[in-house]
């Protein structure tokens, strides 16, 4: 189980999240206002999958009318899908931390090219 609170940072501001659901295996953890909500879900049968997603709001200008504001949200989430058996948990972290590690690489130049729509 994940502890309590989990802490996001994000450009260079710390939101904690304390949880706020917890169920056969689940987990969601989100500020007061909801501007950050965390989720951790597993779903079992005949391979699993692990997904952790970030959830972020904000309120910002409306680019067609700039003095109104309006809100906007957008999610990050990581989805590992694996069988049941083959795979030991050593392994699959192995797997992930290659794929995280080429996307930050390089001050995360392949995840920038990812988030510009480059293939």
């Amino acid at each position: 189980m994940f502890s309590d609170p989990q802490t996001i940072t994000i450009d260079g501001v710390a939101h904690t999240l304390p949880r706020t659901t917890a169920g056969d295996g689940k987990g969601v953890f989100s500020e007061d206002d909801r501007e950050v909500i965390l989720s951790v879900q597993h779903q079992d049968g005949k391979r699993l999958r692990r997904n952790i997603r970030v959830d972020f709001q904000k309120t910002a200008a409306d680019p067609i009318v700039p003095a109104n504001n309006k809100p906007y949200s957008m999610s990050a989430y990581l989805v590992v899908d694996v069988p049941q058996y083959g795979f030991t948990p050593a392994e699959i972290k192995k797997v992930v931390d290659g794929f995280l590690a080429n996307l930050q690489a390089s001050s995360g130049a392949n995840l920038v090219k990812f988030l510009g729509g480059e293939a």
